[in-house]
């Protein structure tokens, strides 16, 4: 049987932490193992425990939902962070992805967007409704190119990376999934995974997020 995807859900409120956790059940691949209702019980929850991903409330008592996605970001038990908040400024959202976020789900979308937001992220890919992700690609096309993805330096970038990562890079940006691009491509999922976290380094991005808004600003889909 193959092993279900483990969720922790973390909100102030308990009547929406019922509602995620109602949602996922209907889903036989996805498992809520643990909640939180503040910051600190995340943080904590985690030290002792692991998931494949978190479910994050902007917005929570004590340490609020930023402060534990900075946290949790830089350690080495990070699951994948889908962000949800009923505040979807674009602007806010993309500073959400700078700091780690794989995903964000505005609240009064979740119950259409929740599942598959936590299959996406499980398999290695960002996941936004669709009037976020929409405004994030035009945001990210029409703004200053930030320090470090100038063309220049970014044509020095993708000048190092070879013939099969620029092709991982491209189904990222096209959103395929870790499992598409390993068939696509006659790999392993493993594989998939190395040639990534490859991205990620070369690039120097933080995540799929940006790799998906680099290949479009610098034009290579």
């Amino acid at each position: 049987m193959k092993e279900k995807i483990k969720v922790h859900v973390a909100d102030d409120h308990m009547v929406l932490i019922e509602g995620i956790i109602a949602m996922v059940n209907t889903d036989e691949a996805i498992e809520v193992i643990g909640y939180s209702q503040t910051g600190t019980e995340v943080l904590d929850w985690f030290a002792k425990n692991k998931a494949d991903v978190l479910i994050l409330d902007v917005n929570m008592p004590g340490k609020d939902g930023i402060e534990v996605l900075k946290s949790l970001s830089v350690s080495a038990k990070k699951p994948k962070i889908i962000m949800l908040s009923s505040f979807d400024d674009i602007r806010f959202v993309k500073e959400l992805t700078t700091f780690g976020a794989d995903g964000f789900v505005a609240k009064t979308s979740a119950g259409e967007h929740i599942i598959k937001a936590i299959k996406s992220v499980y398999e290695g890919q960002s996941y936004f409704n669709d009037e976020v992700k929409e405004g994030l690609f035009n945001l990210f096309v029409g703004q200053d190119v930030p320090k470090g993805q100038r063309p220049d330096e970014a044509a020095e970038k993708i000048r190092t990376l070879t013939e099969r990562e620029m092709d991982v890079l491209k189904m990222i940006a096209k959103e395929y999934s870790t499992t598409e691009i390993a068939e696509a491509l006659h790999i392993s999922i493993y594989t998939v995974g190395s040639y990534r976290k490859n991205l990620l380094k070369k690039l120097n991005i933080k995540n799929v997020v940006g790799l998906a808004l680099f290949a479009v600003k610098n034009k290579i889909i």
